[in-house]
């Protein structure tokens, strides 16, 4: 197909203006590079607060965003603003959140190998816990030892499904990191043992089941293995994680968030559960939200073979190409509304034949170096997952709304790269 960019790919208040550029949040994209550069990361804010708003109404026992995919201190409180709570799942990303004002009720900390000093950190904070194996039950009895702090908790279930887009295994013993499982007994064990322990104050159940998921009634096949433990222990939460999916590419359809709380209650529902359903959303609030901003530098033909289109970034501000092989759209700012009749493949400037960002991009015939290309649903697992790798600077980060454009993230300098290095000649 050779049509112009898909609109749903953008964000909510893209539009054109009357010079033809793309705007978003009534800004237009070429001003933008002009002012702040490229690489550039430019979010819409009327569409960050729309989907915050929706997570809420749509879990109103509670939704947390999940920091990982994107954080500042300019999203956390614009997550806190409107309702939700934050996850975190380290040390730093607990940092972020209690410097945007975060209190310990309002935090929610995971993650699968917590060090000591995180445990502290966050019990110190008043943030709930999300237990994830028995080492962490022993250390957490170790601090309450010292201090007699008893922090709420959820215990970490897997409960042997695993969806991934459009597909989903059942196991009969779930292979993962994470939790613990529900084919062994070790669920069972850790819910009894964390329900005896004068340590901590377990208040329910938390799962999840992968990422970029598609179809809501995947769901389902979760809720109805742990409905068990729920309703046994009499337990208070059952959070239902994340791992909604969002479209990334043309023809991709996803459910909403609140098409996704729905098919959860209902699950929640016909297995018998009474206790409070939360979730964490964090791709499905923040990818669509945002798009990547690059200049073409280098346009290089292969004759019978590719047309390969070099931009100033690459693996760096967007690794999910080169670890998932994920799949992205492109186009021009300057003509959204063109067909896209050529196909190239849109590389970064990394010292990796790897780096690829789009691997079949579709883009207008006139394509030249200079050209401002843009990727859309890049809000998410970015800037979050990005690095420095071959020594290039992370890209600054705006937010856009009614004409205005805030940075909240600066483009690092030269010098930023020095920062942590103490030798000196």
């Amino acid at each position: 197909m050779s049509r112009p960019i898909p609109w749903n790919l953008l964000p909510d208040a893209a539009a054109v203006g009357d010079d033809g550029w793309l705007t978003i949040g009534g800004c237009s994209l070429q001003d933008l590079t002009h002012e702040f550069g490229t690489p550039l990361f430019v979010y819409d804010e009327t569409h960050l607060r729309a989907r915050c708003r929706e997570a809420v109404q749509a879990f109103p026992d509670g939704a947390a965003y999940a920091t990982k995919a994107f954080l500042c201190r300019a999203m956390a409180r614009l997550a806190l603003e409107e309702g939700l709570r934050l996850d975190v799942a380290s040390s730093g990303e607990l940092h972020v959140a209690l410097a945007a004002g975060a209190t310990g009720e309002q935090l929610v900390f995971h993650g699968n190998n917590k060090s000591v000093d995180e445990l502290r950190a966050a019990r110190g904070a008043g943030a709930t816990l999300v237990v994830d194996s028995f080492d962490e039950l022993d250390r957490l009895d170790a601090l309450h030892d010292d201090d007699r702090l008893t922090p709420r908790v959820l215990i970490r279930i897997t409960p042997g499904v695993e969806a991934h887009t459009h597909e989903f295994i059942r196991t009969g013993q779930a292979d993962s990191k994470f939790g613990f499982g529900v084919a062994s007994g070790d669920a069972s064990k850790a819910i009894e043992r964390a329900r005896s322990s004068a340590s901590i104050a377990c208040d329910g159940l938390h799962l999840h089941i992968g990422s970029q998921v598609f179809i809501a009634d995947f769901f389902h096949q979760a809720v109805d293995v742990v409905a068990p433990f729920v309703r046994e222990f009499d337990l208070n939460e059952l959070s239902i994680g994340g791992g909604l999916g969002v479209a990334y590419v043309d023809g991709e359809e996803a459910p909403t968030i609140t098409q996704w709380a729905r098919a959860v209650r209902e699950a929640a529902v016909a297995a018998g559960i009474s206790a409070r359903v939360t979730a964490e959303p964090g791709r499905s609030i923040v990818a669509a939200a945002a798009l990547t901003l690059y200049t073409v530098g280098t346009i290089k033909e292969l004759p019978d073979i590719r047309t390969y289109v070099s931009v100033d970034g690459g693996m760096s501000d967007n690794p999910r190409p080169v670890l998932y092989g994920s799949g992205y759209e492109a186009f021009l700012p300057r003509a959204p509304f063109a067909d896209r009749t050529r196909v190239v493949r849109v590389v970064g400037k990394h010292c990796e034949s790897g780096d690829i960002l789009v691997r079949e991009a579709q883009v207008p015939a006139d394509l030249t170096v200079g050209d401002l290309l843009a990727t859309p649903v890049t809000g998410a697992y970015g800037h979050s997952m990005g690095s420095n790798y071959n020594k290039i600077l992370r890209p600054a980060v705006v937010f856009a709304v009614a004409g205005d454009a805030r940075l909240v993230i600066r483009r690092e300098n030269l010098d930023d790269l020095l920062l942590n290095d103490v030798d000196k000649p």
